[in-house]
């Protein structure tokens, strides 16, 4: 007897038979018209699923909106409460002075900005002329000639002097001889001073101090020196702004 031998087919991973290891060709006899409406349908149905999406987010941010108007509208409801708790309680007679101590408060201040514009701090510059003291000198009497929010700035002295906001007269004594235009140079460098000028000086004494040189003298007093702090007004000149700063900063 003899036996056929018959060689074994081979299967691969997805049980299609092959021979010698190969796998058969496959044809797709389907028509174009019938892969066209399957890539069509699935276009739709991810349409729908995209439609689908949009319609939860529009439902939720609907839903949000309303949240928020109703949570307005009860802030706004208990701000109308108060509102009409504290009218109640201004219409208690016991209450009847506060809206005028309050009207009063708020002229108080407006008017202090108004009131206070020539505002100047006068014991630092009382010192910055008796730091620029010849050496031995000393004050005797001070006079300030100053402009008010209801007075305008006194004349000038003498047609040399530009306009200022007032004048500073001082006299006193010295014991030598004083420099006077190195005296009148520092007076002139203090911040809102200027045209310094010495009006007259003699030689005169007393038994008590002996003889001594007697001065007297003017200085100008410049805007510069307005402190602004009670309501400063911006100039839009950076030096200006600057050494009212320091003014401000010496008081």
């Amino acid at each position: 007897m003899s036996a056929l031998l018959e060689r074994p087919r081979l299967k691969t991973k997805g049980g299609a038979q092959t021979i010698v290891g190969t796998t058969l060709p496959q044809v797709n006899l389907l028509p174009p018209e019938v892969r066209a409406a399957r890539g069509l349908r699935r276009t739709k149905r991810m349409l729908v699923f995209v439609l689908l999406g949009t319609l939860a987010f529009c439902a939720l941010a609907w839903v949000f909106s309303l949240f928020e108007a109703s949570t307005a509208q009860s802030d706004l409801d208990a701000a109308d409460e108060d509102t009409l708790r504290i009218q109640g309680q201004l219409a208690d007679p016991k209450y009847a002075e506060v809206p005028k101590v309050l009207g009063a408060l708020d002229a108080s201040k407006l008017a202090l900005p108004l009131a206070m514009s020539t505002d100047v701090n006068w014991s630092g510059y009382v010192g910055a002329i008796a730091a620029v003291l010849p050496e031995g000198a000393s004050i005797d009497s001070f006079t300030v000639t100053y402009a008010t929010p209801m007075e305008g700035a006194p004349e000038p002295t003498s047609p040399l002097q530009a306009p200022s906001l007032g004048q500073i007269a001082f006299s006193g004594r010295s014991v030598a001889v004083p420099d006077t235009a190195a005296w009148l140079k520092a007076l002139n460098s203090v911040p809102g001073f200027q045209d310094a000028w010495l009006d007259s000086t003699a030689v005169t004494g007393d038994e008590e101090s002996g003889d001594y040189y007697a001065f007297s003298s003017t200085v100008q007093v410049s805007d510069l020196a307005l402190t602004h702090r009670f309501g400063p007004v911006p100039t839009g000149d950076a030096a200006t702004d600057k050494a009212a700063d320091d003014t401000k900063t010496e008081n």
